[in-house]
């Protein structure tokens, strides 16, 4: 598969000690499927697990974290016909994403939504890892069903 047509990014599942996973609901999106794990794009030149940790910090203010593990090679959805998303609108037919297992190592007051001037989400809560795909918008599922997958070892361990 061609993937230079793919915006390159980056996905974080945040898992804290009791093995639960950090869930953001996208600000001024309306549900039910408004709610996702933190991604972002890579800068040209950046590397993934830096990009990983940016992205954590400027989306959820989580800078207290170890790595687990990350997925092998890309996992990619396109964007639906339809989509009118600013990525979509510079021409990426969609996304091409490595994700990361990150443990969270914090207290949950290290969370801030609004430790970045572009907010991404506007509530956060802890979940299980299994409902992720029936919680994002529907053109991302299968690739949330693969994250869930690739991770789902990490799930319930401290």
């Amino acid at each position: 598969m061609d993937l230079s047509s793919y915006r390159p990014n980056v996905g974080v599942v945040l898992f804290n000690a009791a093995g639960r996973v950090w869930y953001g609901r996208r600000a001024a999106t309306p549900g039910p499927f408004n709610w996702q794990f933190p991604q972002g794009g890579v800068d040209d030149g950046e590397d993934l697990e830096h990009a990983a940790l940016r992205e954590l910090a400027e989306e959820t203010g989580v800078t207290s974290v170890r790595l687990l593990g990350r997925t092998d090679g890309w996992i990619t959805y396109d964007f639906p016909a339809d989509y009118r998303g600013s990525k979509a609108a510079r021409g990426w037919r969609g996304q091409r994403q490595v994700w990361f297992a990150l443990r969270f190592v914090g207290d949950d007051d290290e969370v801030r939504l609004d430790a970045h001037p572009q907010i991404e989400f506007d509530a956060w809560r802890w979940g299980d890892l299994d409902e992720g795909p029936d919680l994002v918008i529907p053109f991302k599922k299968p690739a949330y069903q693969e994250v869930v997958r690739a991770f789902r070892r990490f799930a319930g361990q401290g």
